[in-house]
């Protein structure tokens, strides 16, 4: 069972060729077997998780069971769950117990859907690795000496190795595709505004979207199907008609799927900077794509280099005002050892936070302070709001637009650890989507060394059936997808 899709999951559940708590059990062993291998876990708790299976399997003898009744689903520990520990990856939320569902947990326990446990991630979600988590870095089932890449690198690790059919995810600047394409997934980060961000702890709030990391687009399709939806307790959510995003998927196949659809190039995908492997690898998938029927033209964003830029200023503002709470009064990390309320403060921040997110709230803290938000902030939504033109414009010529995912394939634990900008520069082609607030999925498209290359395909506003679905008529014809790393395929 461990290289089944959602569909054929669901489909066995139903003909009760195995039930929910089997189900779940064989995951739960796989990750006492494994996972010491790959620390894509900090929370495990079998006993809950197998309660959520029995309740399960009582809907699925009902004849109440839906597209994900009984399937185990693993969460990035950045979402709230009630009862669980939801820790951030941080010190600082070690001993923090949800007293509440996010609004994803929610929907994904009404869809009866079994909460498997809670991933490793980077700290608040800041790093681009998975090596700021306080409790130790994720390593990558294709090479466990190197990143899965982050900050959704235990749900990344743990769905490629099979320790999870499925897992949640978050994307600030990359945090979704990135790991996805150092982990040989599909990973979606959907339109701003369409999954609830309600009970996800902030990073930075105007960039921060939901997503799935999982084996293949129309397992993310039938994933969204479940997360996207309005919630009112969310101001950032948008209140839009529920759509099917499997209608394309589950369409028959013509012989030219993809007839009619262009997908753009945009030159600034194709210069100086990654590696050779990787683009050769991107090439072959462009001409498979025109096998499929799609039309090739070229394109450009003329700002996008000013992406990073412009992100590392936006999102530590952000993060500078979100983090303010984790003050050691109402919950989380306090330190044992204070003369006043202000020692309390510093000292609790001081300890509670690890260095990746000091150096984050320092920067947002300066690029907000008087004399500096002119120069900086302000001039940083400018560039976001040019950026966003510049996909705007490309869309007028272009449906998709195509290119890797990362510059190079994974890298060793520590290798740019000591360099924060090389770190920021792994992002390099996902940052510009979140700061447009565009969807974008990053899918395998072969191996360069042993090791998984992504391919990313961005789509304008609302366009996740049509980005999921050129996603899955690729992984049709080209099944990179389905290869498992030869540690974790037993």
């Amino acid at each position: 069972m461990i290289a089944s899709n959602l569909q054929q999951l669901a489909e066995a559940l139903i003909r009760k060729t195995i039930s929910s708590v089997e189900l779940t059990q064989l995951y739960l062993d796989r990750i006492a077997r494994h996972d010491h291998q790959l620390n894509a876990y900090i929370t495990v708790d079998a006993a809950a998780s197998l309660a959520q299976a029995r309740w399960a399997d009582q809907r699925l003898a009902k004849g109440e069971g839906g597209p994900l009744t009984g399937i185990p689903i693993a969460h990035k520990d950045i979402f709230c769950a009630a009862g669980w520990r939801t820790t951030c990856g941080s010190r600082m939320l070690d001993n923090f117990v949800s007293p509440y569902d996010a609004t994803v947990i929610r929907r994904f326990a009404e869809a009866g859907a079994v909460l498997l446990g809670k991933t490793n991630m980077d700290e608040f979600a800041m790093g681009s690795s998975n090596e700021t988590s306080f409790f130790g870095p994720v390593r990558n089932p294709w090479d466990v000496s190197c990143v899965p890449g982050g900050s959704s690198g235990g749900s990344a690790a743990a769905v490629a190795a099979r320790l999870a059919p499925a897992a949640t995810g978050t994307d600030t600047g990359g945090s979704i595709r990135q790991p996805a394409a150092l982990c040989n997934l599909t990973g979606l980060k959907p339109t701003y505004g369409i999954v609830s961000r309600w009970g996800m702890i902030a990073f930075a709030s105007s960039l921060d979207q939901a997503g799935m990391l999982a084996p293949s687009a129309a397992d993310c399709a039938r994933l969204l199907n479940v997360m996207a939806g309005f919630d009112e307790r969310d101001s950032t959510s948008l209140d839009r008609p529920t759509e099917d995003y499997c209608r394309e998927i589950d369409a028959r196949q013509a012989d030219k799927p993809l007839a009619g659809l262009k997908i753009g190039l945009p030159k600034q995908f194709f210069g100086a900077g990654s590696d050779p492997q990787v683009m050769r690898l991107i090439e072959a998938a462009i001409v498979d794509y025109q096998t499929l029927g799609a039309e090739i033209v070229d394109t450009s964003l003329p700002n996008m280099d000013l992406s990073v830029a412009a992100y590392y200023v936006i999102a530590p503002a952000e993060a500078s005002s979100n983090l303010a709470r984790f003050d050691g009064v109402r919950y989380g990390y306090r330190t044992p050892v204070y003369r006043d309320l202000n020692e309390m403060y510093s000292r609790s921040r001081a300890e509670g936070f690890g260095a990746e997110v000091k150096r984050r709230l320092l920067i947002g803290t300066y690029v907000l302070s008087h004399g500096y938000y002119d120069a900086y902030y302000l001039q940083a939504q400018r560039i976001r709001r040019l950026i966003a033109n510049d996909f705007a414009e490309a869309f007028r010529h272009c449906d998709l637009l195509l290119g890797p995912t990362s510059p190079s394939t994974a890298f060793k634990l520590g290798a740019k650890a000591a360099d924060p900008v090389q770190m920021y520069l792994s992002d390099i082609y996902t940052i510009a989507v979140n700061l447009a607030g565009l969807p974008g999925v990053s899918i395998p498209c072969g191996f360069a060394d042993g090791l998984p290359v992504g391919l990313q395909l961005i789509g304008n506003y609302f366009s996740e059936a049509r980005l999921l679905n050129a996603a899955h008529r690729y992984q049709q014809s080209n099944p990179w997808h389905l290869r498992l790393p030869p540690a974790f395929a037993e």
